[in-house]
C-alpha cells in the first residue's frame, strides 16, 4: 500500500507505522485491534498527519468506524476486500475471499457482502500463518499453505479470488501459480491508493506547488528489535529515500 500511494503522490511526505509489537492482528480480538488502531491514529495526528490510510484489512474491519467517530476532523481511507469488482467479473458466479478471521468478523465485511455479494456464491477462507511468513520474507514457503487454503475454493468453482489482507499482495505470484491462469486474483491496493489521491484533491489537502518536490518517506516500527530488519525490507521495496524511526504508542 505504501508503494502504491507513493507512486501516485510522490510530492507528499508519507509517514508509515508498522505495529511489529502486536503483529499479526488477524487472530486478535476486535477490541484489541481497535485499541491498537486508535493509538496509532492518535500518534499520527500528533505528528501532523492530514489524512490517514488504514492499510490493514483487519484493522479497517475492526476499527474504521470507531476511528472516524473518535477523530471526526481527520479523513480516513480504509481497506476492504474488493467484492464489487470480483462480482462484476466472475464467470462461474463463485467468488473466494482470502483474509484473516478478524476481517470476516468485522461490520465492514458484513456490509460489503450485503451490498455487493447477494447474487453470487461467496466463499470465505481464513489463512492463519501467511502473514507471519511474509513478515519473515519466506514467501516461497507460503506455497504449501496457499494450496491448502485455495484448493477447497477452487473445487467449489471459484474463478475469482480476492486478497483480503495487504500482506497477501506479496504472495500474488505464488497464488496465481497455485490457482492457475484461468483464475483472476484481485488486489485492492491500487484502487485504495487511487481513493487516497481522490480524497486529497477533494478536501484540498494536496501539497502546494511551492512545496512540490520528492518528499521523504518515514517508516516507523513499534518494536525496536525489528528496526534493522524492517529498514532493509522497506528500502528493498522503496529505495534508499526512507528514514526509519522507532515509536512508542500509548
Amino acid at each position: 500500500m505504501l508503494r502504491e500511494i507513493w507512486k501516485r503522490v510522490p510530492s507528499e511526505m508519507l509517514l508509515y507505522v508498522a505495529d511489529h509489537t502486536h503483529c499479526p492482528y488477524g487472530n486478535r480480538p476486535l477490541t484489541e485491534v481497535r485499541t491498537f488502531s486508535t493509538q496509532i491514529a492518535r500518534w499520527l495526528r500528533a505528528e501532523g498527519a492530514k489524512l490517514i490510510t488504514v492499510t490493514c484489512n483487519t484493522a479497517s474491519a475492526a476499527a474504521l468506524h470507531q476511528l472516524r467517530e473518535t477523530f471526526p476532523c481527520t479523513p480516513f481511507v480504509g481497506m476492504e476486500p474488493a467484492l464489487k469488482p470480483a462480482v462484476s467479473i466472475t464467470r462461474t458466479g463463485t467468488v473466494g475471499v482470502l483474509a484473516t478471521e478478524t476481517t470476516f468478523q468485522g461490520e465492514l465485511f458484513a456490509s460489503l457482502v450485503d451490498r455487493f455479494a447477494r447474487d453470487v456464491t461467496l466463499l470465505t477462507q481464513a489463512c492463519p500463518g501467511l502473514v507471519g511468513l511474509v513478515e519473515k520474507d519466506e514467501c516461497v514457503r507460503a506455497r504449501i499453505l496457499l494450496q491448502r487454503y485455495t484448493q477447497p475454493l477452487l473445487e467449489r468453482g471459484a474463478d475469482t479470488l480476492v486478497l483480503g489482507c495487504t500482506h497477501y499482495s506479496f504472495l500474488k505470484p505464488q497464488l496465481q501459480d497455485v490457482a492457475g491462469p484461468s483464475v483472476t486474483i484481485i488486489d485492492p491496493a491500487p484502487a485504495v491508493a487511487d481513493q487516497v489521491t481522490r480524497m486529497l484533491n477533494e478536501k484540498g489537502l494536496v501539497r502546494g506547488a511551492a512545496e512540490e518536490a520528492p518528499a521523504p518517506i518515514v517508516a516507523c516500527t513499534t518494536d525496536r528489535t525489528q528496526a534493522s530488519q524492517f529498514s532493509e525490507q522497506v528500502k528493498s521495496l522503496l529505495g534508499e529515500r526512507v528514514r526509519i524511526r522507532v515509536v512508542e504508542l500509548t
